[in-house]
């Protein structure tokens, strides 16, 4: 087994450390290096590594906004994230994008081998020092679950249309991010709004926001 891996790290004193705890184990090549996000997102579509290490804040484009495009263009490539930030927010996102690994820069000397191993073998790893937050976000979505049962109720794409809510988007821009139409989109907010009770034209935005982690 021989992984491929980009790492991109606009930090290249802690990105060279990580390429040299990498580099220690056969399993696993370092294809390519990059430090900022425009320049991994290059790397990623012309080599196409099988692991893609990416700092979740980088000059360009950060490591989020690589997903996303990763994911419109359909590329084959498992992604790992670094971060300083525990916010839920950020879970949420990483979550939302089918991210593998979320690895704490703090622990990134003990985690990074376990974490390519796992994701390399199609498993998932969280940095323990980031364990306790994913915990208690599952927990309140449970909570929001309980309190309102019927977010089961709804489909995959009115899901995504509460999370874009949340995010204070307008219909509009939902529109744009998933290539229906606007008046799709209004079809949809109304069926959220009467799946989940929630009267008056408002009501759904305030619901989404107010309930933006746990979404």
């Amino acid at each position: 087994m021989n992984i491929q891996i980009l790492v991109a790290d606009d930090h290249p004193i802690f990105r060279k450390g990580l390429i040299r705890t990498i580099n220690a184990h056969p399993s696993f090549n370092i294809i390519a290096e990059a430090n900022d996000g425009e320049q991994a997102l290059n790397k990623i579509k012309e080599l196409k590594p099988d692991i893609a290490i990416l700092d979740i804040s980088m000059p360009k484009m950060s490591g989020f906004e690589i997903v996303k495009k990763i994911r419109n263009l359909n590329l084959d490539v498992k992604i790992i994230i670094l971060t300083m930030y525990s916010d839920e927010e950020f879970f949420n996102q990483a979550i939302d994008l089918d991210v593998k690994g979320y690895i704490s820069k703090e622990s990134a000397g003990e985690d990074l081998i376990t974490a390519l191993e796992r994701v390399s073998n199609g498993n998932s790893y969280i940095s323990p020092l980031l364990s306790d937050h994913v915990i208690k976000l599952d927990r309140e979505r449970r909570s929001l679950v309980k309190a309102k049962p019927s977010l089961k109720n709804l489909t995959p794409t009115e899901r995504q249309i509460l999370k874009y809510l949340a995010e204070n988007n307008t219909s509009k821009q939902i529109a744009g991010e998933l290539f229906i139409s606007f008046k799709t989109v209004e079809n949809h907010r109304a069926n959220i709004r009467d799946k989940l009770n929630l009267k008056g034209l408002n009501s759904l935005l305030k619901f989404a926001i107010e309930n933006k982690s746990r979404l």
